[in-house]
């Protein structure tokens, strides 16, 4: 099977940089599922779990947003905020929901009669709500 290359940035740091035979995307319009000789695409990301499989197994990313540029030979994913699976704890995961809920109270107050950014925020803290879930940890509200 051919291997592709896929690299994972956050702001903070390089999460990960190894051979892959796929990449499972929380794109923004659904997820997607990139593999060797995959059609060049770029996608933005929602909240989710990005899973890279590999040689040595499998490797879980939560992903709050960013952007997936994939080509026939690379995926590389340049995330808003990017943590190991296994790093998100309940407390972790009860920031991350409580910054999706400033964001929304944000928008509905710059944005009074333009309901697209006031929907696009309650979206995200929607899909932020859902990861949670998915991941096994729930909000404390």
């Amino acid at each position: 099977m051919a291997n592709l290359q896929f690299d994972l940035v956050s702001p903070e740091r390089r999460l990960a940089s190894v051979e892959a035979t796929e990449v499972q995307i929380p794109g923004a319009d659904g997820d997607m599922t990139a593999m060797a000789d995959h059609a060049p695409t770029i996608t933005t990301l929602r909240p989710g779990i990005l899973t890279v499989v590999h040689s040595g197994g499998s490797d879980a990313y939560v992903v709050s947003g960013g952007f997936a540029e994939i080509t026939a030979t690379s995926v590389s994913v340049l995330a808003e905020q990017a943590l190991p699976k296994a790093e998100v704890t309940q407390e972790v995961y009860e920031q991350m929901v409580e910054d999706a809920k400033a964001a929304y109270g944000r928008a509905q107050e710059t944005f009074k009669n333009e309901p697209g950014p006031v929907d696009d925020a309650a979206k995200l803290l929607s899909d932020m709500v859902a990861m949670g879930g998915h991941i096994g940890l729930m909000t404390k509200s």
